[in-house]
């Protein structure tokens, strides 16, 4: 159903697409979505674009030795069969870098995932608080 904000594309269906409000002046957003691969068939997020920002990063962050390091994923984010994958903070994640407006809360912004396999898919990112952490409703006022 279209509730949930799920965009499907083959055997690949997105959902919870959203973004965090950014401070004025912000270089960077973040971006975060749920990739489930219900197919035989792994298939790669080659890159992300978007008119909203100057271009679009996947990064991973891996903690290396108790630090957390953020790197960029240059040869694209795999999405095993049969496997979901989720794009959070604290793991993979996507950056719009250079927004061209600031993200307000309660804005949409879109960007067009383009995969390896599946194609391309335009997706609908939801801007929420600075506040958000993902995964819960309650800090809906």
């Amino acid at each position: 159903s279209s509730a949930d904000h799920a965009h499907e594309l083959g055997k690949l269906r997105i959902s919870d697409a959203w973004s965090k409000a950014t401070p004025p002046n912000a270089k960077v957003a973040g971006g975060y979505f749920t990739v489930e691969n219900r197919g035989g068939m792994a298939d790669r997020l080659l890159r992300v674009e978007s008119a909203s920002a100057s271009r679009v990063e996947i990064h991973e962050v891996s903690d290396v030795g108790g630090v957390a390091r953020m790197r960029e994923v240059t040869d694209g984010l795999p999405l095993p069969a049969g496997a979901t994958t989720a794009l959070k903070p604290g793991g993979y994640h996507l950056m719009f870098i250079e927004p061209k407006q600031p993200f307000v809360e309660g804005q949409k912004v879109k960007a067009t995932l383009v995969f390896e396999k599946a194609g391309s898919l335009p997706v609908v990112f939801d801007v929420r608080p600075l506040t958000a952490s993902g995964n819960s409703g309650h800090e809906h006022h």
